[in-house]
């Protein structure tokens, strides 16, 4: 009779042992899964960032511009046409969990970037408007912008890989489906962005 409680017992604490475990183990991997998620959040809130800095500084770029009485009005045009295209999208952190979302966001972005590829290289045919200091300042710092949006785009892609990879494994993937972590879209490359602008005059 006592062998069978003994037996009996540690079957049990051996079924206790394991329970616990897994538990302990789903646990780790749902705190692990909420971190990467945040990273990816705080990532995305640097990209947002850098893009809201560049459409701050587009305003005082065309004003500066539209001083000079021939310049190119359609290309004024399509900086700000492409910039309030962009103010008009609403973005939420959901955006990360709707591709279709995400391409539109990056759609847009992307014409904004193509608008002022092209107004930049159209400066080319005004020596007076490139030699002007607010507009070399401004051009100075809208550059800038552009290499700290791609540094924040090369990061937040590698975050979401870091995220993905994480949920993809099993068995924390079980977690990741129970709780409903989904994968998160990356940026790419804007279609033609391998190919200059061309303006012509």
């Amino acid at each position: 009779m006592k062998k069978g409680l003994i037996v009996g017992l540690s079957i049990v604490g051996a079924i206790f042992f394991f329970v616990a475990v897994v538990v302990i183990w789903g646990i780790n991997s749902y705190n692990n899964m909420v971190t990467l998620n945040e990273s990816v959040n705080q990532s995305w809130s640097q990209v947002e960032n850098q893009y809201q800095r560049r459409a701050d500084l587009i305003p005082n770029l065309v004003n500066t511009v539209k001083g000079y009485a021939n310049f190119e009005k359609g290309v004024l045009t399509d900086v700000t046409n492409a910039r309030a295209s962009v103010g008009q999208l609403k973005v939420t952190k959901d955006v990360l969990d709707d591709p279709q979302a995400f391409q539109r966001f990056q759609a847009v972005q992307g014409q904004l970037t193509g608008a002022l590829s092209r107004l930049l290289v159209t400066v080319e045919n005004y020596p007076d408007l490139k030699a002007n200091e607010n507009f070399l300042e401004l051009q100075a710092q809208l550059e800038g912008t552009e290499n700290r949006i791609a540094v924040e785009r090369r990061k937040f892609n590698e975050v979401v890989q870091g995220y993905n990879t994480s949920i993809k494994k099993f068995p924390t993937s079980i977690i990741a489906g129970i709780f409903n972590f989904r994968d998160k879209q990356y940026f790419k490359a804007t279609a033609g962005s391998e190919t200059p602008p061309k303006v012509e005059f």
